[in-house]
């Protein structure tokens, strides 16, 4: 582990985004609430907040932080489902990797729910889009690097 503790606690921010891939018809399924398991994406921003808090039990060097909030986003498109997850904390490190937990666990809670109508679904494109605070200060991914596009 990197030791923080000289650091001074300061706010910090980080949006990671993802999609989960399927077909149409699974996409509508879940816009209408037709899913079996439930109301995917209530569940899936439930898993995400979980696992943005649980997210140094997971990763061996990752600092266990006090996370402030997580909100948890979908977009839901034709064949896809767009997750962002938002962290912010005030601590000494920065919340990347949990903002990147939060948004894979979240898109792996829409797998689980949905895979009885769709087994071909493809999670893709987990990336880091801004963070914020810190000594490095602000980043925010270039429109042009997208990588769905």
């Amino acid at each position: 582990m990197v030791d923080v503790t000289a650091k001074e606690a300061s706010h910090r921010r980080a949006v990671a985004r993802c999609r989960i891939h399927m077909e149409p018809g699974t996409a509508s399924q879940i816009a209408a609430g037709a899913i079996s398991k439930g109301d995917v994406l209530a569940v899936a921003r439930v898993a995400g907040i979980q696992a943005a808090k649980q997210t140094a039990n997971l990763l061996p060097l990752c600092h266990p932080l006090l996370v402030g909030a997580v909100y948890v986003n979908f977009r839901i498109e034709e064949s896809h489902v767009e997750v962002e997850a938002q962290v912010d904390t005030v601590d000494r490190t920065g919340v990347e990797m949990e903002a990147l937990t939060s948004a894979a666990v979240a898109a792996l809670t829409i797998y689980d729910m949905c895979k009885s109508v769709d087994r071909g679904m493809v999670i893709s494109e987990l990336a880091l889009w801004e963070k914020a605070g810190g000594r490095s200060g602000h980043w925010r991914r270039a429109v042009d690097h997208d990588p769905g596009t």
